[in-house]
């Protein structure tokens, strides 16, 4: 009988491909081994970095409800103070927390660290840095996500999901910033 984890693994993949290779901004893995992977992405949107910024730590309205535990991207907040994460209400009273914010510098760069989703349970660790850059068009985000550790069968699997998924994520990002009644 497969595992929890396997299950869960076989669903994102499967949602992956169900989803299909949409047209996201520059998107890739840049590496990826047994003992970890790196990811970045890259949007541009015709809004001020702060703005931008601004945004992004309101996650739960650009986050998809498909890549939640809850079911429902409005009960996830990121808190960008001091000890702040990037937390999900579960009904009943009950939370995930998805990333712990180590730095924060408002309209320039975030730092995040945790597994997200499934890597969650694993020994494995992951930053992600998310920097607004502002250039001619408006700002640049750029999301580089990093994660290393030990998990049976090895990462390498994991970095391709890992990918699409914050692809997805990242392109509602874009959407929301550039057509905020979107959601």
């Amino acid at each position: 009988m497969p595992s929890v984890t396997s299950f869960v693994k076989r669903g994102l993949i499967l949602m992956v491909i169900v989803c299909g290779a949409a047209n996201h901004a520059a998107a890739e893995v840049t590496d990826s081994a047994d003992t970890g992977f790196t990811i970045r992405h890259h949007q541009q949107v015709a809004v001020e970095p702060a703005e931008a910024y601004r945004h992004f730590v309101r996650v739960g309205s650009w986050w998809s409800s498909a890549h939640t535990y809850s079911g429902d991207a409005t009960n996830m907040t990121i808190d960008d103070k001091p000890g702040g994460a990037f937390l999900e209400k579960l009904p009943g009273g009950g939370f995930v927390e998805h990333m712990k914010v180590i730095f924060a510098n408002p309209g320039k760069k975030i730092r995040l660290s945790g597994g997200l989703g499934p890597l969650q349970e694993y020994p494995v660790n992951g930053v992600m840095t998310v920097t607004f850059t502002k250039n001619d068009r408006g700002t640049g985000i750029d999301m580089t996500y990093r994660v290393g550790g030990s998990v049976s069968g090895g990462l390498m699997s994991w970095s391709s999901p890992v990918d699409q998924m914050l692809a997805e994520q990242f392109a509602s990002l874009k959407e929301q910033i550039t057509t905020p009644d979107a959601r």
